[in-house]
């Protein structure tokens, strides 16, 4: 999702101006939509569980309810958000627990190339490893020092800042290790494998051969 912009005046940001530092299509949002598929799921702490299966390194299942979960090593990542639908919001510092650090909790096997991302009433998200892996991709608990509400994700989101936002589920409860990639939902109806919006990957017509799986 790019590195953190300057931000604008707040005249040119009301107005949705264009921003230089912004990828292309995309316009300088002020504040910060609510946008998602489907009703926001109640949080259930007690039911609540974060799964890593599918290629572990050791074959097995990891798991954490929400106490062990948001106990492992907090991070802060300041970076942009980049909505496919056209709106960028800029320089949020999001805080939570790195990827990496799950990543190194619970292995995957030496021939995993991708995961799906699971989250709240089956949604899902298919990201290239290496882009799970970045130093920069973030299971996001916090936005801007406060908890983040219901309507954007609590209690946990994905920050993926190089790739448009619908790479990083809202309400997510998993991640699923996997030797051959896998279209997620948006991808399966439309939405590019890849997303890089620097390269204004939108849509599955623009990818190009190996950027997915066939429809």
């Amino acid at each position: 999702m790019g590195q953190p912009a300057e931000r604008e005046s707040g005249e040119r940001a009301a107005q949705g101006a264009a921003h230089p530092e912004l990828p292309p299509g995309q316009r300088l949002q002020k504040g910060w939509p609510v946008t998602h598929y489907g009703p926001v799921p109640k949080f259930r702490p007690e039911r609540w569980e974060f799964r890593v299966f599918g290629a572990t390194a050791d074959g097995g299942k990891h798991c954490w309810n929400h106490e062990e979960f948001t106990a492992l090593p907090y991070a802060t990542v300041v970076a942009d958000l980049h909505c496919v639908t056209k709106f960028s919001m800029v320089g949020a510092e999001w805080g939570g627990i790195p990827a990496r650090t799950v990543v190194d909790i619970a292995p995957p096997a030496p021939d995993v190339t991708h995961v799906m991302v699971w989250a709240e009433y089956g949604f899902s998200s298919n990201l290239r490893l290496e882009d799970f892996t970045s130093a920069r991709s973030l299971f996001a608990t916090h936005k801007d020092g406060e908890l983040l509400t219901a309507e954007h994700g609590f209690p946990l989101r994905l920050i993926v800042p190089h790739l448009y936002a619908w790479k990083g589920p809202k309400w997510v409860r998993g991640v699923e290790y996997m030797t051959a990639d896998r279209r997620g939902f948006w991808e399966e109806r439309g939405y590019h494998n890849v997303g890089d919006p620097w390269r204004e990957q939108r849509y599955s017509y623009q990818e190009e051969p190996g950027e997915g799986p066939e429809l």
